[in-house]
């Protein structure tokens, strides 16, 4: 009796081994690359798939996105700037067959390419359009990696540039550059505003020049408006055209005596 109950027991042990290595279950973002005695064979899932042990063999596939880091990389520009780049690589599987049997790891492989890819881009530009232009970077960058990673079944969805480092001397120089480029913009707002007032003085003078009188009540309300600061004593002449203007009006109202 015992014996038949230790038999049962190791059976029931055995096909519980048998099963779990026959039995493979995988999620909705998960795929399984199949080799019957070593020869590729097809891809399985999602759900629940069957094997026969010792025979079969199943490579399970990841295929949401996955993220990868790019450490700084030394770059020199057309314009000879050294400087440290860094960025972050979104990829998935596409072709779980592919990932599987055209590289050793797919991973590894898209984060050493992304490295000299970015090298090998962003060296074709110079400084400014690092800076300036990262958005098309970025796109250049993605662009150059999905062509060289569609064979191994691998989507590049988006690359990011993280930080542009430069050394301290050239930090320097591009806020004295910056510095430069706000004064010019400084002066020609100046000037453009000077050459603007001094239009519209023009067009006020040309209207008030043919009335005397005119002219001459805009001078005294200049005097007024000088007259109102008393922080300092201003001495200026008075014109003998303005005795003129004021006279002539009355000298015309006044009769002869006889």
């Amino acid at each position: 009796m015992i014996t038949t109950v230790s038999t049962v027991v190791i059976v029931a042990i055995l096909a519980v081994v048998l099963i779990g290595w026959m039995v493979r279950i995988f999620r909705e973002y998960e795929r399984g690359v199949m080799f019957t005695l070593g020869r590729y064979t097809g891809t399985k899932g999602p759900g629940l798939v069957l094997m026969v042990p010792l025979v079969q063999q199943l490579v399970r596939v990841d295929l949401r996105i996955i993220v990868t880091e790019v450490p700084p990389q030394d770059v020199i520009s057309r314009d000879n700037v050294s400087v440290k780049v860094s960025a972050v690589v979104y990829f998935r599987v596409v072709d779980a067959e592919r990932a599987i049997i055209q590289v050793n790891n797919y991973i590894e492989a898209t984060s050493q390419l992304s490295q000299t890819t970015l090298r090998s881009v962003l060296g074709k530009h110079e400084l400014d359009e690092m800076l300036a232009e990262r958005d098309k970077l970025n796109a250049d960058i993605q662009d150059a990696l999905d062509k060289q990673t569609e064979g191994w079944g691998i989507k590049v969805s988006n690359v990011e540039i993280k930080r542009i480092d430069l050394e301290e001397s050239m930090v320097r120089a591009i806020a004295r550059q910056a510095e430069a480029e706000r004064s010019r913009r400084a002066k020609v707002i100046s000037a453009l505003g000077e050459e603007q007032a001094a239009q519209k003085l023009l067009e006020a003078a040309r209207i008030l020049q043919p009335v005397p009188q005119a002219m001459q009540l805009r001078y005294l309300t200049a005097l007024f408006d000088i007259s109102s600061e008393r922080s300092s004593t201003i001495v200026f002449p008075f014109p003998i055209e303005l005795l003129q203007a004021w006279r002539t009006p009355m000298g015309s109202t006044r009769s002869e005596s006889p």
